[in-house]
């Protein structure tokens, strides 16, 4: 079934609404287009992670088409985490007391309990070398959310919006997400708006100086959480100097696990 609202394409299974989404995009399908599934047998996370997709929780993915360098394309990420939030706390009151709250660099979370998680993939492929006039990207923005169930054999702490307090449906998210997503897209504008769209991220994320663990190319790092460069990188206080990490996973440590530590 087709939206008239926004072109989503809801179907009762797939594979993976990211590789629908791309296939249809590299096909020529007119953009934006979403693509929901009550249940997917591939879902993926970052780093090629199995995500569990179970019925009843939000599996969707947003073709669209970006003029900006390919560079930009990580701000996206960014972007959709805003969304998303944003759908929750417009479908209930609720999100506001559920703590709610981003993590670098794609997780949303209820308190210290993973709720969701996006996966962006690009592509300059679609019509060829001159897409978009040598200077633009396709991109899939992947959303997964629990909405009514959460995995058990996550390999950390997991939470529903059900088990939150917030009754809803995947569609009834997924309608405000493209609401939602098509408004933060417009003040991205093509990443001439990232300063706004990186302090409105920081609104929605955890404080200076929070505990973390960075697990990086080279290794896993601990230390503290010291917000974002201007281009969007995690800036993290290790050892007592602050670096910058443009890729790995973060890790918040309880506070029983720090004096521990120590």
């Amino acid at each position: 079934m087709v939206s008239t609202r926004h072109r989503i394409i809801r179907l009762g299974e797939t594979g993976s609404t990211n590789k629908d989404a791309m296939r249809l995009a590299l096909a020529g399908e007119p953009l934006p287009l979403w693509i929901s599934a009550e249940r997917q047998s591939e879902g993926r996370g970052r780093a090629g992670r199995t995500w569990v997709s179970d019925a009843g929780n939000l599996q969707a993915s947003l073709a669209l088409t970006c003029q900006s360098p390919l560079q930009s394309a990580g701000q996206v990420s960014f972007v959709a985490g805003i969304a998303l939030i944003e759908a929750i706390r417009a479908i209930s009151p609720l999100a506001q007391t559920i703590g709610l709250r981003l993590k670098w660099p794609n997780d949303l979370l209820s308190g210290p309990a993973k709720a969701g998680g996006i996966l962006v993939e690009t592509t300059t492929a679609r019509g060829g070398p001159t897409f978009l006039g040598g200077h633009g990207f396709l991109a899939v923005i992947g959303f997964g959310l629990n909405v009514t169930t959460c995995p058990a054999d996550l390999g950390r702490a997991a939470i529903s919006l059900a088990a939150s307090g917030i009754a809803t449906t995947p569609d009834a998210v997924l309608d405000a997400l493209a609401d939602q997503t098509e408004l933060w897209i417009e003040l991205w504008d093509n990443g001439r708006g990232f300063a706004a769209i990186r302090q409105a991220w920081l609104d929605r994320a955890g404080p200076i100086g929070e505990a973390i663990t960075v697990n990086a190319a080279s290794g896993a790092v601990s230390g503290t959480y010291q917000g974002l460069a201007p281009d969007g990188a995690l800036l993290a206080e290790i050892a007592g100097r602050i670096e910058t990490f443009t890729y790995g996973d973060v890790a918040l440590i309880a506070p029983s696990e720090k004096s521990s530590g120590q």
